[in-house]
C-alpha cells in the first residue's frame, strides 16, 4: 500500500516536473530570466559617460551638418577642427554653450543604454536558458543586439530629435528658441506632429547594425579571451580588460557604420529640410563627396571611445556588485 503512494507521489511529481520543463520551453519561462539590474547599471553607465563627454557630442554633430560654406545660404559657425571649435563654442556662447542639448542626451543616453542593456541581457539569458556558460555564437549575438537596438530605438528616438535641435541652436543666449528638452519637444510636435518627432528614424534602424557589431565584437573577445585562459565564459574580468574590450568594439563599429550618424543629424536639423533619407545621401555625394560622410568622425571616436568605455566599466562594476552569483 506505501509502495503504491509512493509511485503515485513519484508520477504526479514527474507529471509536474513535464509540465514545468514544458512551459520553460514555449518561452513562458521569459519573466524568470528578466534582471532589472541590467536596466540600472546600464542607466548610470549611460547618464555618467554622457555628462562626461557631452561638448565632444555637441561638436560632432555640428561638423555632421556643415554642408561647407556657400552651400545652402545657411548660416553656420564653421569650425578648422576640434580646439578651434572649442574656442569659437566658448568665446560665442561662453562655458555653457558647450553644454547646449546636454539634457535630452543624458536621458537620452541614460534611456538607451538602460534598455539596451535589458533587452540584450534579458533576450540572451532566455535563449542561454539560464546557462550563462553557454557560447551562443556571433550570429545568435547579432539577432539579440539588433533586437535590443531595434526596440530601443523606437523608444528613444524622439529624445534624440530634441537633443540635436537643441545642439543646433547658434549664437547668443537670447536667440535660442528651444529652452529645454521637453519644450522642444512640444514645439517639434506642435509643428511637425508625430513625424518630426521621428526624423531619422529610417537611418537609425540602418544604425542598428552599429549597436550589433559592437555587441557582438565585445561578446566575442570575451569569449575569445576566455577560451585562451582556459576558463569559463561568464568569468567576471579585470576593470582594466573590460575598458579594453569595450573600447576596441566601439573603435570597430563606428568606423564601419559612422555615416547613417550624419545622414541621421542631417534630417533631424532644423535649419535644413530634405524629401527622404535618399535626399540626404545624394546631396552629401553630389556636393561634398565621400569625406562628407565621415564628417565629425574625429570628434565621434574621441567622444564615443572613451565613452563606450566608462560606459561598460560603470557598468559591469554594478553587475559585479548588485550580481547576486556574481556573474552576468
Amino acid at each position: 500500500m506505501m509502495e503504491s503512494k509512493n509511485k503515485s507521489a513519484l508520477e504526479r511529481g514527474s507529471a509536474s516536473d513535464a509540465t514545468s520543463v514544458s512551459t520553460s520551453k514555449n518561452g513562458f519561462s521569459l519573466r524568470s530570466h528578466i534582471r532589472f539590474e541590467h536596466l540600472v547599471a546600464g542607466v548610470t553607465g549611460g547618464l555618467v559617460s554622457s555628462i562626461v563627454l557631452h561638448p565632444l557630442d555637441l561638436i560632432k554633430v555640428r561638423f555632421q551638418v556643415d554642408e561647407g560654406p556657400g552651400q545652402t545660404g545657411i548660416k553656420r559657425p564653421q569650425y578648422t577642427g576640434v580646439i578651434h571649435a572649442f574656442r569659437a563654442i566658448v568665446q560665442s556662447d561662453g562655458w555653457k554653450g558647450l553644454y547646449r542639448g546636454v539634457t535630452p542626451n543624458v536621458t537620452g543616453a541614460g534611456l538607451s543604454w538602460g534598455l539596451y542593456f535589458f533587452f540584450y541581457n534579458t533576450t540572451k539569458t532566455w535563449m542561454q536558458d539560464g546557462d550563462t556558460t553557454k557560447n551562443l555564437g556571433p550570429g545568435n549575438h547579432m539577432w539579440i543586439a539588433s533586437f535590443a537596438g531595434l526596440a530601443t530605438l523606437s523608444l528613444t528616438n524622439p529624445i534624440w530629435v530634441s537633443k540635436t535641435r537643441m545642439c543646433l541652436q547658434y549664437g547668443t543666449p537670447g536667440n535660442v528658441h528651444f529652452v529645454g528638452m521637453w519644450e522642444t519637444l512640444a514645439n517639434v510636435y506642435k509643428y511637425e506632429g508625430v513625424r518630426g518627432l521621428y526624423r531619422g528614424y529610417v537611418p537609425g534602424v540602418f544604425g542598428i547594425s552599429h549597436g550589433a557589431l559592437q555587441f557582438m565584437t565585445y561578446e566575442e573577445m570575451k569569449t575569445l579571451y576566455n577560451k585562451h585562459r582556459n576558463q569559463p565564459l561568464d568569468t567576471r574580468l579585470t576593470s582594466a580588460e573590460y575598458l579594453t574590450f569595450a573600447a576596441l568594439s566601439k573603435m570597430v563599429a563606428a568606423a564601419t557604420t559612422y555615416p547613417y550618424q550624419v545622414v541621421r543629424s542631417r534630417l533631424q536639423d532644423q535649419h535644413r529640410q530634405y524629401s527622404g533619407v535618399w535626399d540626404v545621401v545624394k546631396q552629401i555625394w553630389v556636393f561634398e563627396g565621400l569625406y562628407g560622410y565621415y564628417k565629425g568622425l574625429l570628434p565621434n571616436l574621441l567622444r564615443v571611445t572613451p565613452a563606450c568605455a566608462l560606459t561598460f566599466f560603470v557598468y559591469e562594476s554594478i553587475i559585479t556588485f548588485l550580481g547576486p552569483d556574481k556573474k552576468s
